[in-house]
């Protein structure tokens, strides 16, 4: 089980242990709402906060009811003797189940939070000091125009951020509780309890309920663990390419005595960032599985949650991990800007191509034209491997609009980095705006000033 490589953190959340605590605090917190409601008495909280847990005497109770409420109820009842007549008054199994999963999963949040801010955190030093790292970038695996590795970091920082901003309104949504009685009418109970008990327990109330919370809300929760993992899997398969050994550009990190291939020695495989993109498609079948628990019978049925035992510990505890594996990626990552640069090369000037046609364009020549002297010097670099623009400079009709000198001039990596700052700019991760980041997102001091230096 994936319990085993998270976080103990994560672990804990997820934990029997945890998970009856929940169920305890919300019973405590209905109580309470009674008691200030004058339905119970008040001198009986002092007593009712005594409850303890014992788990074990639970299962043995469990045996008997096959219900876990009951078996819970008993267990809690044999802790405080008589006053336990008041714990789960007018309430059904849902409205302590799911408040109790809701603050689970605000928990888990706050850890998937912390995660993400770290991963941008490295995302975003790491975009800093390859800021100005010539790349050659590519579409549909193919040399296109040059770029810089930071560039391509910077992308995934942003991406990150709105991942940050996808969560925190995905546990807005979850952050709910409901404790309004077997069919949502609150007949045995109060709309007042609930609210006073939720305000306890740091939920807001959800405006209407049936037996359950609606599980619409746990389907976005889950999507967007899902989308996440999926921004996890994208960064992690160009780690993959760029690990290639043709084109070994950067390499996740590999630790002296670390094996790669139990045949062969000389293996360095990019295995972590291959076990994130794994676990990715863990987490997205958990989010079909959210999907097709939106629609329950009437007012509930129990379709539902034979499948959410499994798969919302499961998907936090999978991201979680992945979160933590991919982070120590990047702080680790290999880099080799003079392998770009020879990659950048291997074209023999190809990637120029757009800047040779508008030169063209901007000398009178019609676009059609343009591109049809363009491509087929381009062509003929691919095929007899000759530099681009020495055939360029052997073309009679570019020849006709081009010196030698104002071609040259075209084939300079820097024309296509000059935005570099400006781009930096505006995602925050220039001088004081990637410090106040720094600030408020990691709890680090001002000393971090000389990151932007």
């Amino acid at each position: 089980m994936i319990e085993r490589y998270s976080r103990p953190e994560m672990n804990r959340v997820w934990s029997d242990e945890n998970k009856f605590q929940k169920w305890l605090e919300v019973e405590i917190a209905a109580c309470e709402a009674w008691a200030q409601l004058d339905v119970i008495p008040r001198a009986a909280i002092p007593r009712i906060k005594m409850a303890r847990l014992n788990l074990k005497r639970m299962n043995e109770i469990l045996k008997e009811t096959h219900h876990d409420m009951t078996a819970f109820l008993n267990m809690i009842a044999e802790s405080i003797g008589e006053e336990s007549r008041f714990i789960h008054l007018g309430m059904t199994s849902s409205d302590v189940m799911d408040t109790a999963l809701s603050l689970q999963l605000v928990e888990a949040s706050d850890i998937l939070l912390d995660d993400i801010r770290q991963l941008a955190l490295v995302l975003g030093e790491k975009a800093i000091q390859y800021k100005y790292t010539p790349q050659t970038g590519r579409t549909h695996g193919v040399h296109a125009e040059p770029i810089t590795f930071g560039l391509k970091l910077a992308l995934w920082f942003e991406e990150m951020n709105r991942n940050r901003q996808r969560l925190n309104d995905a546990k807005k949504v979850i952050a709910v509780g409901k404790i309004s009685g077997a069919v949502g009418t609150y007949a045995t109970l109060h709309p007042e309890l609930e609210e006073k008990a939720c305000a306890k327990l740091g939920l807001a109330p959800a405006p209407i309920s049936n037996q359950v919370l609606q599980r619409d809300r746990h389907a976005q929760y889950v999507t967007t663990l899902a989308i996440i993992a999926g921004s996890l899997e994208k960064f992690a398969t160009e780690i993959r390419h760029l690990q290639r050994t043709e084109v070994r550009e950067a390499e996740e990190p590999f630790s002296p005595g670390q094996t790669g291939s139990s045949a062969m020695p000389h293996k360095r495989n990019p295995e972590l960032c291959e076990r994130v993109c794994g676990l990715a498609r863990l987490v997205r079948g958990y989010a079909v599985t959210s999907l097709e628990n939106i629609a329950l019978w009437h007012e509930r049925d129990i379709s539902h949650s034979s499948a959410e035992r499994v798969i919302l510990p499961d998907a936090c505890l999978v991201l979680d991990y992945s979160l933590s594996v991919f982070c120590g990626v990047m702080k680790g990552l290999n880099v080799y800007p003079q392998k770009m640069k020879r990659n950048m090369d291997i074209t023999k000037g190809l990637l120029f191509s757009q800047r040779v046609l508008i030169a063209l364009i901007d000398k009178g020549m019609s676009r059609q034209d343009a591109y049809k002297v363009v491509q087929r010097n381009a062509m003929k670099t691919w095929m007899r491997g000759k530099k681009f623009v020495t055939l360029l400079k052997a073309d009679p009709d570019l020849q006709k609009l081009l010196t030698d000198k104002e071609l040259e001039a075209l084939f300079d990596y820097s024309y296509y980095t000059r935005y570099v700052d400006d781009i930096f700019q505006r995602l925050g991760l220039t001088g004081n705006q990637w410090i106040e980041w720094l600030e408020k997102n990691s709890g680090l001091t001002v000393a971090l000033r000389k990151l932007s230096a």
